[in-house]
């Protein structure tokens, strides 16, 4: 099969709006005032959380479809904390981003809790959000000022 490719293009609207465009969508981001922001839009680290719980949901049912299970309702609540030290330039102490995440999941579904394990143990290896949540990717960073090349950097 194919690499499926999925992009962003991203440009400052003020020091803390960006709007992005993925495919014909438009997409917000924002910090609260609290950080500086208007809140206009969620602040990166809740589109994080929200692409984790979207994958979920795919992958959850997804998965379902093929063991067969039906699901009749289900509800992801995903919070986690985050020093703002790091991010603010307060303090080297902790790491910027989340310490840990809570994945509370609520499943609605006649299927015996054994076919229940063996779905969640599959969307768990099989949701590529998880997968890049729980392991490093390798980042490639290229800088440029006035349209020429400052660097290029790879970042694990």
């Amino acid at each position: 099969m194919s690499l499926l490719n999925f992009s962003i293009a991203g440009k400052n609207k003020t020091a803390t709006l960006l709007e992005t465009k993925a495919r014909h969508f438009a997409i917000f981001v924002d910090e609260p005032e609290a950080l500086g922001g208007q809140d206009s839009a969620p602040n990166p680290v809740e589109y994080i959380l929200a692409g984790y719980a979207g994958c979920l949901n795919v992958v959850f049912h997804l998965v379902a479809k093929e063991l067969e299970i039906k699901i009749n309702k289900l509800q992801l609540d995903i919070s986690g904390d985050i020093h703002p030290g790091k991010f603010l330039g307060i303090s080297q102490e902790e790491r910027a981003g989340f310490i840990s995440l809570q994945v509370n999941i609520d499943i609605d579904s006649d299927a015996p809790a054994e076919k229940i394990g063996q779905l969640f143990s599959l969307v768990k290896e099989r949701c590529p959000v998880n997968d890049n949540l729980a392991n490093p990717t390798p980042i490639n960073y290229s800088l440029k000022t006035s349209d020429k090349l400052a660097f290029e950097t790879r970042l694990y």
